[in-house]
């Protein structure tokens, strides 16, 4: 009986802990009647009287709770969220962490529940636990659980759509929550790890991706639920969570926040199209920290290495988020990266390359002639997009560092002579080098567009311009415009091109309004270092018989920005000399160039010529070009620009030289410049291109390269005829005929001699000078005799024996 009673006390109302009534007294007898606010009142003063009590008020909560969920009293579990939240609210003592750790227990219970309603609840708790900052940092809290779960949420396949958005929508926030709970906290930075990451990202992304794809497919966006505002969209709350989770990585956490991007766009093969992942890219750039860039763009990279076999659409789809990437990040700091994306880039249109000249000798020995096609066009995707990247992030870089990639890339074009292109030619041959070659100069052009570099020695130096310079000579007019449009790029500052577009006789060239400075000390230095490689290559350029109308344009703009940028008086003076060279070498015409040539020089230098001479404003010169101009127009139109281009136009089958009225004299131009500022003395002497090294490299065709040619054999072995044979390049007089007769001969002996008389008449040359040089090593290396040295003979030769410098005995002149 005593027992019995006992009991029945315990279960009495007023004999249980002060807590549990506190905490039973906020449930009201009906569910509905919600949360009772006098009774709350209660329970919050209580619990922070005695702060010590709170975990076991959140313990009896959590038994409650856990209970109701199981009966299904969905009205209680709601009031019993509700106290939770306000006591999370209200309390901020030590003695908050075991009670946070039942709450935590009772949120999870909710989500694991299944029920939509719950799960909601549950997550709207857990953002506000989120927005509380605790004074002291947790040291065993872990959130893995809830990571998970809100991943779940936020891919839940639910057949009423709006209860699938209510869930991914909480699913959304949760992970929000989970992102602003853990990163700020040191000891939190596990949520950085591949397992997590590999959850929150790929969660967000979806719902991005979703949306997207309805927008794409023309239906409209899946609709707010009642009472939601339009902030609670999957697709803008999970991209707005997904900005937020980027800026606040760190530099040690950002490739395990990019990788799971690309691992998505991989899985659900949104490379082609892209659109979805250069949207994901434009965001991750713009949420990041500037100095992070680099990250990113190394992570691009790589990614484009590991499919480097994958198909040509997925290559491109890469290749062009990385151009929006550098796009993004040239207007910042891109750091140590800038090569490295140069270098991966040229790698890969290279492959590409490979690639299409692999499908091309496929094709040819196969019967889909279509396919074969499909796949070359499908390759041509690749390499534009790489072109353009190359281009684009290149030409948004400062200065100086453009300066170091025009170098970079210029140092990957295949160059005749060079390991590149013995390299290239190995393995792609030469179809496959030109198209490397058309490619690398067409990213070239887009790099030094707009390129303004304050001195022509910066922006042209020799490791650039010489095998620039060594394609302007190759047998293919398509490189050679691109050379040109290069140079042009470089040399006009002052963007004077597009006035200068197209060749023809410019009647007033003021009109133009053409823009100039004073030629710098710096700039005339570089033209008397480099003014005769220029006007040798323009010279060369000019008589290549593939030469189209658009060669001629780009040749006389050349030389009309020439004028304009790098002319004082010394250079009008030498691209006088220049025009008239040319206009000599297509009277003389040695070598039988087509007549359209020859026209088209006489055109490009009457256009020229009139333009120099309004620049530089000497009235009797101009009178002088006039003349000429207008009489070609009424008796040899085919000399002019403006109808030699034409199609179908008329022209005689030979120039005749006698009829001077036509060309440019000389004398004339002389006694038109004799003023003050021009030496018209230099004019007299004729240009002749000198020929180097380089010129030969580039295996042009013509006759002065065949000499050049023998010059270098008969070099070898005839050193005493070395001279001589050079000055047949460097008479600037003219060569008389008896040299003709001596060149003429020397050619002929090494083209039809027997291989045996040519080594023959080698060895003996080379004998000879080796004896000779000989005798000039045995006396510079023979001790000389002493003043004071003793003579001796032996076996027939005379030795002379030194003595010590001190034992010496020199005059009384030589002694200080």
């Amino acid at each position: 009986l005593p027992s019995f009673y006992l009991k029945l006390c315990g279960c009495c109302g007023p004999l249980r802990p002060r807590y549990k009534r506190l905490v039973d007294n906020i449930f009201p007898e009906d569910p509905k009647d919600g949360l009772s606010k006098s009774d709350m009142e209660k329970l919050t003063f209580y619990a922070v009287s005695a702060p010590e009590k709170l975990d076991r008020i959140g313990a009896y909560l959590a038994e409650r709770l856990s209970r109701d969920v199981l009966r299904h009293r969905y009205g209680n579990v709601v009031i019993a969220m509700e106290a939770l939240d306000q006591l999370l609210m209200a309390c901020h003592s030590q003695s908050i962490k075991p009670f946070v750790e039942s709450f935590l227990h009772m949120v999870a219970k909710l989500l694991e529940s299944g029920e939509p309603d719950l799960q909601v609840l549950g997550t709207n708790s857990f953002v506000k636990f989120a927005n509380i900052e605790e004074a002291t940092p947790s040291y065993h809290r872990r959130y893995d659980f809830f990571v998970s779960q809100f991943s779940a949420m936020c891919h839940s396949t639910h057949q009423d759509p709006e209860t699938r958005t209510r869930i991914r929508v909480a699913g959304i926030k949760g992970l929000q929550g989970v992102v602003r709970k853990t990163v700020n906290d040191e000891l939190q930075a596990i949520i950085w790890e591949p397992q997590h990451m590999d959850k929150l990202i790929p969660s967000m992304l979806f719902n991005m991706q979703e949306s997207e794809d309805l927008d794409r497919a023309g239906h409209p966006s899946t609709p707010s639920v009642a009472g939601q505002d339009g902030e609670e969209n999957p697709a803008a709350l999970a991209e707005s969570c997904f900005r937020e989770l980027l800026g606040r990585a760190a530099y040690g956490n950002m490739n395990n926040a990019v990788r799971p991007v690309l691992v998505h766009l991989d899985n659900h093969q949104l490379w082609d199209p892209n659109e979805f992942a250069v949207s994901c890219f434009r965001i991750i750039m713009y949420s990041i920290q500037a100095q992070h860039s680099h990250h990113v763009i190394q992570q691009v990279l790589n990614h484009l290495d590991t499919n480097n076999k994958n198909t040509p659409r997925v290559r491109a789809g890469i290749v062009q988020v990385l151009l929006e990437t550098v796009a993004i990040a040239a207007k910042g700091s891109v750091g140590p990266t800038v090569l490295e994306v140069f270098n991966t880039l040229l790698k890969h249109l290279r492959m590409s390359v490979d690639f299409e000249l692999g499908e091309d000798s496929r094709r040819n020995s196969s019967t889909s002639a279509s396919s074969g096609r499909g796949k070359e066009s499908e390759e041509r995707i690749v390499q534009n997009a790489i072109i353009q990247t190359i281009g684009f992030f290149g030409g948004n870089l400062p200065d100086y560092q453009r300066a170091e990639v025009m170098m970079f890339v210029m140092g990957k074009v295949p160059v005749y002579g060079t390991p590149c292109h013995t390299l290239d030619t190995v393995k792609i041959g030469h179809h496959g080098t030109k198209r490397i070659q058309t490619m690398l100069l067409s990213s070239l052009i887009m790099v030094t567009s707009g390129f303004k570099s304050k001195s022509m020695a910066a922006a042209l130096p020799p490791p650039f311009l010489d095998p620039l310079f060594s394609i302007s000579l190759m047998e293919d007019s398509e490189l050679r415009q691109l050379v040109f449009e290069i140079l042009h790029n470089i040399i006009d500052r002052h963007d004077n091109r597009a006035k200068l577009r197209g060749i023809r006789i410019i009647p007033n060239v003021a009109a133009l309004k053409i823009k100039r400075e004073k030629i710098s000390k710096q700039d005339v230095a570089f033209m008397k270092k480099h003014g005769q490689q220029l006007y040798r290559h323009i010279y060369l350029g000019c008589k290549e018989e593939d030469n189209v109308h658009k060669n001629f344009e780009l040749l006389f703009t050349t030389l009309a920005i020439l004028t304009i940028e790098l002319a004082n008086e010394e250079v009008v003076i030498d691209l006088i000399r220049l025009s008239i060279a040319l206009q000599d070498m297509v009277l003389a015409n040695e070598e039988n160039m087509p007549m359209l040539i020859r026209c088209g020089i006489m055109a490009l230098v009457a256009a020229y010529l009139n333009f120099l001479s309004q620049m530089i404003a000497n009235p009797p010169f101009c009178q002088l070009v006039s003349k000429v101009i207008e009489l070609r127009s009424m008796e040899a139109a085919f000399l002019l620009p403006e109808h030699i281009f034409r199609d179908k136009c008329p022209y005689v089958s030979s120039l005749d030289q006698e009829d001077r009225l036509l060309y440019f004299q000389t004398a004339d131009m002389a006694e038109c410049l004799a003023g003050p500022g021009y030496n018209a003395e230099r004019l007299s002497i004729p240009y002749v291109p000198q020929v180097t090294d380089l010129d030969r490299l580039s295996r042009r065709k013509s006759f002065v390269d065949t000499i050049s040619l023998q010059v270098d054999i008969v070099s070898n072995s005839l050193p005493d005829k070395v001279v001589r044979l050079c000055c047949l390049f460097a008479d600037t007089t003219g060569l008389e005929e008896q040299e003709r007769e001596k060149r003429r001969q020397v050619m002929e002996k090494f083209q039809k001699a027997p291989f045996e008389e040519i080594a023959a008449h080698c060895e003996s040359k080379a004998n000879m000078l080796h004896d000779r040089l000989a005798q000039i090593f045995e006396l510079t290396i023979r001790p000389p005799p002493s003043p004071s040295g003793v003579v001796s003979i032996s076996s027939g030769h005379t030795q002379h024996q030194s003595v010590p410098v001190y034992e010496m005995k020199f005059p009384d002149l030589c002694v200080y």
